[in-house]
């Protein structure tokens, strides 16, 4: 069932124009003494676009729902200038002005966690809670890494993908099903966003839209920068985290490692905290069972703050 009419926007940035997915509910008529249809932003990971949502954004009907393409992602992929969290939170800080939205729950997904919690911190009137999708807090990173021991050490073939040609979307699809995130969660909802994500190279060829300096820049920020390490320091709203114990290649023990998450938990008490087992880092917002569990946690969050509203 559709629940939400699609569209997207261009908004003004530093930069540029930064292309944001807004999706109206369909249910969204307000009567008088109606309380106000809730906002949600949803916020992707390092190398992905808006079109991750879809399978989440469906089944939170009644919710109007923001997800724009991060600087140096999808259609935002021409902006100029430096990336980074804050450069981010600007970013986020410029849509909801532009939208008109005070006020937002916010959730952010592998580096759009990151992106989340630093906007909670530099822009605390515009968050109303945080939910964490398998990111946002410190990863285990050994110390003393250049950038590309880094990125290769997190992202692995994610990020050697970057550099890659394609010579049709069918070849890149190709490359894809044989991806071992995605063995059993193959759906149209992937080929549109796969799609979306390929941009011409110039010479007749075809890339991912997102450039591996852009990805190195925020990798860098988001595990060694100040801007991640003085938001968690101060992190103060309400935060829900999901966690998965199968990582990119589909592999345990994931993003977060139990003893590590252990030790970072132990400082942040007021973070709830759910470990899924049957989905990895991707599947968790792009497949079907993954998104039901992201968006009832979701939902939860939106009665407790419509609870806390009455």
């Amino acid at each position: 069932m559709n629940t939400h009419q699609y569209r997207t926007i261009d908004i003004d940035v530093d930069g540029g124009k930064l292309r944001v997915a807004v999706w109206e509910p369909l249910d969204s008529t307000q009567l008088e003494g109606d309380p106000p249809v809730s906002d949600v932003v949803l916020i992707h990971g390092v190398t992905a676009s808006h079109l991750a949502w879809p399978f989440v954004v469906d089944l939170l009907p009644g919710v109007r729902v923001i997800a724009p393409d991060l600087r140096g992602r999808g259609a935002s992929n021409s902006l100029v200038g430096a990336a980074g969290m804050k450069a981010h939170a600007s970013d986020l800080e410029a849509t909801l002005d532009a939208l008109h939205i005070d006020q937002a729950l916010v959730v952010g997904h592998s580096m759009g966690g990151f992106v989340a919690v630093t906007f909670a911190h530099l822009h605390p009137d515009r968050v109303s809670r945080l939910v964490l999708v398998d990111g946002g807090l410190p990863l285990d990173v050994p110390v003393g890494m250049d950038t590309d021991e880094m990125v290769a050490s997190i992202l692995g073939p994610t990020a050697a993908r970057l550099s890659m040609r394609f010579a049709t979307t069918a070849e890149y699809f190709d490359f894809w099903r044989r991806h071992p995130a995605f063995t059993d969660a193959w759906t149209p909802e992937l080929e549109a966003y796969l799609e979306y994500d390929l941009v011409a190279d110039g010479g007749g060829r075809l890339r991912p839209a997102t450039s591996y300096e852009t990805t190195a820049d925020d990798t860098v920020d988001m595990n060694i920068g100040n801007a991640l390490s003085d938001a968690i320091a101060q992190l103060s709203h309400p935060t829900r985290l999901l966690t998965v114990e199968l990582g990119l290649q589909n592999e345990p023990p994931g993003l977060y490692a139990p003893e590590h998450l252990a030790r970072v938990l132990q400082n942040l008490p007021a973070v709830q905290h759910e470990r899924l087992k049957e989905f990895n880092h991707y599947t968790i917002v792009m497949s079907p069972g993954g998104a039901a569990r992201v968006a009832a946690v979701v939902q939860q969050e939106l009665s407790v703050q419509m609870d806390a509203a009455r």
